[in-house]
């Protein structure tokens, strides 16, 4: 694909997760969007939400793997569904590609390997393997990967070095908190110093709420690179892993995220393409959403193309 395709204002899609429970999806356990793909009843649900977005003007829909990662899927007790569930994320976004007939792109969800918004504090050779089998899986699916989430420039750098392999581009998803800085402590600039190279599409900070996204874009445009955000709109302005598996009471495992998160019900559409226009004219290019935004918002973002 061109390397210089996120130049031009490109929209992402939005929170497939969220939706795909909002629109009726039943949880097994802390699974969330990835119990979609484990029965076939649910796949066309899956196929549905991805063609919301494709039809309310995202040039890019996501995989539906953030959840398929191995640690998620063996603490769930589902560890022999790794490659099928993965395997089914790739196929049923190329199904609703082909079925919208529209040219639009399909990036491999690759998330952090552990627990969201926390750094992975494991041994290096077991997050290289975990990036490896997830990326293999997806790669004969998609255009390029997005490193989704990522918390630290450890991970960033490991799944670099996996993706180069695979011969394919790679926009950057780093989780920023209310300091500006990766929960590893690092800020963007020393990151992307580190370990920006020539398959970099572009840089976004990602699931970080709005008022990071506006802290952090002054950061972003003296980068020299395509950036911009998938925001989440959870009630809370800096996410904690409070909804991690192993740290969940026994009653809530498997709960919705938003039920100790919460959720901003007063960004509809238009606030959010108002939001998004103010920061276009700070240089940003990449806009999309993450946890509980939906077509409403991405159709709305498609005015500022």
């Amino acid at each position: 694909m061109d390397i210089n395709f996120f130049k031009k204002t490109k929209i992402l899609d939005g929170g497939m997760g969220q939706e795909l429970l909002a629109r009726g999806l039943v949880s097994k356990g802390t699974l969330w969007s990835a119990s979609s793909l484990i029965e076939e009843k649910n796949h066309q649900l899956v196929i549905d939400t991805h063609l919301s977005f494709i039809n309310a003007g995202a040039d890019v829909i996501l995989t539906n793997s953030f959840t398929c990662r191995r640690v998620r899927m063996e603490q769930n007790k589902v560890g022999n569904l790794f490659n099928f569930v993965n395997q089914k994320a790739g196929e049923l976004a190329v199904k609703a590609r082909e079925i919208s007939k529209k040219k639009i792109l399909i990036a491999g969800a690759l998330p952090a390997q552990n627990d969201t918004y926390q750094v992975d504090k494991r041994d290096n050779d077991i997050i290289e393997k975990d990036f490896f089998d997830q990326a293999n899986l997806l790669n004969p699916y998609i255009d390029f990967f997005y490193l989704d989430v990522i918390s630290s420039g450890k991970e960033v750098g490991i799944a670099l070095n996996i993706i180069k392999k695979l011969n394919k581009p790679v926009l950057v998803g780093l989780h920023v908190k209310k300091d500006g800085k990766l929960p590893s402590g690092e800020s963007i600039t020393e990151v992307v110093k580190k370990f920006k190279n020539d398959s970099w599409l572009g840089l976004i900070t990602a699931c970080v709420s709005l008022e990071i996204i506006e802290k952090t874009c002054y950061e972003l445009k003296k980068l020299s690179i395509p950036f911009g955000f998938k925001a989440n709109l959870w009630g809370v302005e800096e996410p904690l892993p409070v909804h991690a598996f192993n740290k969940a009471g026994h009653n809530e495992i498997g709960k919705n995220p938003n039920i100790t998160l919460g959720k901003r019900e007063d960004v509809n559409g238009k606030v959010f393409c108002d939001f998004s226009k103010k920061i276009m004219k700070e240089g940003a290019t990449i806009l999309g959403g993450c946890c509980e935004t939906n077509s409403s918002h991405i159709k709305e973002l498609t005015k500022l193309k």
